[in-house]
Parts: C-alpha cells; sequence; structure tokens
C-alpha cells in the first residue's frame, strides 16, 4: 500500500476502487475505520471530537461492533480508557495496525487482483457479486432449506 499520506492522495477513484476491492474480500471495515480516523483528525470543536470518538468507538472497537477491526486486546484497552475525554490522537495506534494489515495483506491481493488490474489499463468494471456479511441474525439466508435436523442427534 502506498505511504499514509499517498493514500487519501491517491484521488477519489482510486481510493474507491480499493474499497470495493475490500468489500469482495469483506474486510471494508479497515479503510472505513482508516478514513474514519482521518476525518476525526480534522476535528476541532471539543464536542464534536467527544462525538465522533464514541461513534468510532462503538461502531469499530468495542467487542462486536457492527464493523469490528482486528485489533490486539492492549489496542483496545487503551482505547476503552481514553474513550471519555478523547483526544485528536486517541485512535492513532489503532490506525497505525490497522494500516499496516492492510498494507501487508490485502494491498498486496488487490495490486494482483482484476479490480486493479481493469483501473490501470482502463478496463470497464466489472459487477462484484457481494453478499453483504453482518454480524446480525435477524435474516434467514437459510429460509427456504428443508433440512432434516434428526441426522445431526
Amino acid at each position: 500500500m502506498p505511504r499514509r499520506t499517498q493514500l487519501s492522495g491517491e484521488g477519489l477513484y482510486g481510493l474507491k476502487t480499493f474499497t470495493r476491492f475490500l468489500k469482495t474480500e469483506f474486510s471494508e471495515e479497515n479503510i472505513e475505520f482508516w478514513i474514519a480516523c482521518e476525518d476525526f483528525k480534522k476535528s476541532q470543536d471539543p464536542q464534536q471530537i467527544i462525538r465522533k470518538a464514541k461513534s468510532i468507538y462503538e461502531k469499530f472497537i468495542q467487542n462486536d461492533a457492527p464493523q469490528e477491526v482486528n485489533l490486539d486486546f492492549h489496542t483496545k484497552e487503551i482505547i476503552a480508557r481514553s474513550i471519555t475525554q478523547p483526544t485528536l490522537h486517541s485512535f492513532d495506534v489503532a490506525q497505525s495496525r490497522v494500516y499496516q494489515l492492510m498494507e501487508q495483506d490485502s494491498y498486496m491481493r488487490f495490486l494482483k487482483s482484476d479490480i486493479y488490474l481493469d483501473l490501470i489499463e482502463g478496463r470497464p468494471q466489472r459487477p462484484t457479486n457481494l453478499r453483504r456479511r453482518s454480524r446480525s441474525f435477524t435474516y434467514n439466508e437459510f429460509q427456504d432449506v428443508n433440512s432434516d435436523v434428526s441426522i445431526w442427534l
């Protein structure tokens, strides 16, 4: 992945293309967290800092968050303790860890992907067949499946 300063400077289209790729891998929470942190750092009003920090924490950091990013326990604990009085640097370590994960893993696969090759070769975008991952069990994907559970008993 390009250096941090280049990621935001790659242009909206490149960022959208990388995000589209991450969606195919069901890991778009990583780039969404990174973007949320970049936006958070631009906050100036103390109330806005508190509100955005809480939102980022609830969406990406806390256990069972809707878009929980993969962070170690220690990093999560540091953020949890500072969330009541956040600073613009509250998420720096977590953002760096998520960035490294994308750089070493997802970005390498992105560079070899059809999505990226289509972008650099100017080919039209191909549709991606995505099924949205959810931690919610409100929708039963298997409602039409007839199964005899007695075979498992």
